[in-house]
C-alpha cells in the first residue's frame, strides 16, 4: 500500500470529511462544509443522486473505455473538472498551487477563484494552462476589466461568472464563529489593497458576509453579462443557474457555457439539487452552450448520472479540500484519481465505453 493510500485511510470521497475535520480548525472546517441556514440544500445535492437508478446495458465491448472530452478546444483527459473554491491555504500552506497541480497532471481543468490564497499568476505557473479563472463581480468595472485582463495574460482558457451571489448567503456557523481569515493568509488578488484585500475587522458577523455585503455589485444585470462578455476573447461560462429560462437569457448575452449550481448549497437554501435541475437547463440551451453542473458528486455514478442528464462534465467541490487537508500537495492528485477510477468503473458496468455511448436512457428516475 502507497504512503499517499495509508494517510487517506478511505475507500472512497464520502470517507474523507471525517479525516479531514480532525487536521482543520474548527472556523475553517465550518468555512468549507456548511450551507445556508439549515443546510438542507447541502444534503439534497447528495440525496437527490441516490433517487435515480441505473439501467445498465450488457455483452458492450468495454475493453477500451474512452474518457477524455473537449471543452471549448481543450481537450481534458476526464469530464471532472475542479471547482472554485476561496481560500485553500486554510487546508495546507500550499493551498490553490496544490490543487493546480493537482488538476495539471491529471490533464484536466481547474477553475481558480477570484477569492483564492495565490494570485492569478502564482496559480498560473504552476498549471500548465489547465486553468480558467472563476469571476466574481464588484462594484467598479475596472475592478473586474483588470481581473479579466491578468486572467487572459496569464494564460486562463476560460472565464466563469459567479451570478448567485449580490450577497453571501447566511451561513450560521461562519457567523458563530465571527469567520476571518488567519493572519498569516492574504485576498492575493488584491494584496496591498487595504479595503479590497482584506475582511473588514471587529464585525459580529461573518467578515466575509461583511467584505462581500461591502464590496459586491448588488445591481448586477443581464446587461452586465453583456459588457463581460464584450471585453474578453475568452468563452464565457455563467455559473449558479438553476432554471431554463435564466439559461437562455445567459446564452442569448454571449455565454457560451452555462454551470449548473446552487453554490453548494452555500447561498439560498432549500434551492432544488443541482441534479434534479440540470434536464430543464440541457433542454433550453440545447446545442447553443456546453452545460456542466457542480452540487453533491461524490461517486463515480454521479459523474455517470450528470452525463445521462445531458452535463458535458462536473465539478468537484469539497473533496479537493479535504484531501488537501488530509494528505497535502498529494491530497488533491489522490482525490481525482479516485473518483476516476469509479467512474471508470460505473462505465464499465453500464455498457458505456465512450461519453458519447452515456445517454439517458440508462436511467430511472423516481
Amino acid at each position: 500500500m502507497s504512503e499517499i493510500s495509508t494517510q487517506f485511510e478511505a475507500l472512497n470521497l464520502n470517507e474523507l470529511e471525517p479525516l479531514a475535520r480532525g487536521k482543520l480548525t474548527q472556523s475553517a472546517y465550518d468555512y468549507y462544509s456548511s450551507g445556508a441556514a439549515d443546510e438542507i440544500t447541502v444534503r439534497r445535492n447528495q440525496a437527490a443522486f441516490s433517487e435515480i437508478s441505473l439501467r445498465p446495458r450488457m455483452l458492450v465491448d468495454i475493453s477500451n473505455l474512452q474518457t477524455s472530452v473537449s471543452l471549448f478546444g481543450q481537450l481534458v483527459s476526464m469530464p471532472i473538472l475542479v471547482a472554485p473554491m476561496a481560500f485553500q491555504a486554510m487546508a495546507h500552506a500550499q493551498g490553490e498551487l496544490a490543487t493546480a497541480r493537482a488538476a495539471a497532471a491529471a490533464n484536466t481543468v481547474m477553475i481558480c477563484s477570484t477569492l483564492s490564497n495565490y494570485s492569478i499568476e502564482e496559480i498560473a505557473a504552476v498549471a500548465n494552462g489547465n486553468l480558467w479563472f472563476q469571476l466574481y463581480v464588484y462594484k467598479g468595472r475596472e475592478i473586474t476589466r483588470s481581473l479579466v485582463r491578468r486572467a487572459e495574460a496569464a494564460g486562463y482558457k476560460a472565464l466563469v461568472v459567479t451570478v448567485d451571489s449580490p450577497l453571501l448567503g447566511r451561513r450560521e456557523r461562519d457567523v458563530r464563529n465571527r469567520f476571518q481569515l488567519p493572519k498569516e493568509l492574504r485576498i492575493a488578488n488584491f494584496e496591498g489593497e487595504e479595503t479590497l484585500g482584506q475582511f473588514p475587522l471587529n464585525v459580529r458577523e461573518s467578515g466575509l458576509h461583511a467584505y462581500i455585503a461591502e464590496l459586491y455589485d448588488r445591481a448586477l444585470t443581464w446587461k452586465d453579462l453583456e459588457w463581460m462578455v464584450s471585453i474578453t476573447k475568452l468563452p464565457v461560462l455563467v455559473k449558479g443557474i438553476l432554471r431554463g429560462d435564466d439559461a437562455v437569457r445567459a446564452i442569448e448575452c454571449g455565454a457560451r457555457g452555462i454551470i449548473v449550481s446552487n453554490h453548494g448549497g452555500r447561498q439560498l437554501d432549500t434551492a432544488i439539487a443541482t441534479i434534479e435541475a440540470l434536464p430543464e437547463v440541457v433542454e433550453a440551451a440545447g446545442a447553443k452552450a456546453e452545460i456542466l453542473m457542480d452540487g453533491g458528486v461524490r461517486r463515480g455514478t454521479d459523474v455517470l448520472k450528470a452525463l445521462a442528464l445531458g452535463a458535458k462534465a462536473v465539478l468537484l467541490g469539497r473533496p479537493i479540500l479535504w484531501g488537501l487537508a488530509i494528505a497535502g500537495p498529494q491530497g488533491p492528485a489522490h482525490v481525482l484519481q479516485m473518483l476516476r477510477g469509479e467512474f471508470e468503473l460505473a462505465m464499465a458496468l453500464s455498457g458505456c465505453p465512450t461519453l458519447q455511448s452515456i445517454s439517458d436512457d440508462l436511467l430511472v428516475r423516481k
